[in-house]
């Protein structure tokens, strides 16, 4: 789970963000101005200029690589909630899957809007060591190709396993995704990505909850 801290810092910098673009506009250098400190921790002066940084933060590189990768990563979820059609009689999976689908195909829609509105690319620059699977699981949780394989030729109970215990994998992988945005020092302080991250974190937590649950239920493969 995110560290209250963390998240403390990153609501820290947007208020600053917020309330003191105005006053670093009109304050005079010396002016004090105090920035919030994370629970437990006294906030400190800075001046004027300080604060006019901190108002004009856009984004990081480290927030571009993030979105970029979580295009990639959700593009893979979509891409197995599309298997679940006539492979499961399942309707937890079924519902699951169609709620995940959709969310995760709307998510793609806003960091690729994200992205171009900040001139970046929507996808991430290839390796010229590695071919495009190899690249694809550098993203933390995403299914390798032979996973992916399995998945699509398994139905009934073997299918509800594996797709079960492979989007736990995934959801997981995004949880790793965010914590190390968060863990970068100059990363997650825009404002729309903040509210994005943070509500990864939260939704895809209680989907592994609800799929964990389905999970225990699913009869054991037979020897």
């Amino acid at each position: 789970m995110l560290q209250p801290k963390i998240i403390a810092r990153r609501f820290a910098t947007l208020f600053l963000i917020t309330a003191f673009a105005p006053i670093a506009a009109i304050a005079q250098d010396d002016a004090p101005i105090v920035q919030p400190g994370a629970p437990g921790e006294s906030g400190k002066e800075i001046s004027a200029a300080e604060a006019s940084d901190l108002a004009g933060v856009l984004y990081s590189d480290a927030d571009v690589l993030f979105m970029q990768g979580m295009i990639m990563h959700h593009a893979q979820a979509v891409e197995m909630t599309a298997l679940i059609k006539d492979r499961t009689k399942h309707k937890g999976i079924t519902g699951l899957g169609a709620r995940i689908s959709q969310s995760q195909a709307e998510e793609i829609g806003f960091m690729k809007r994200w992205l171009v509105a900040r001139g970046q690319k929507t996808s991430m620059q290839m390796s010229m060591s590695g071919d495009h699977k190899h690249h694809q699981m550098l993203m933390p949780g995403m299914l390798s190709a032979e996973q992916m394989e399995a998945l699509g030729k398994s139905k009934g109970d073997e299918f509800d396993r594996l797709f079960l215990s492979g989007m736990i994998q995934h959801h997981d992988g995004a949880l790793v995704m965010v914590y190390d945005l968060f863990e970068n020092g100059d990363a997650g302080q825009d404002a729309e990505l903040f509210n994005f991250a943070t509500d990864i974190d939260s939704t895809q937590r209680a989907e592994i909850r609800i799929m964990q649950e389905m999970l225990e239920k699913v009869p054991t493969r037979k020897i």
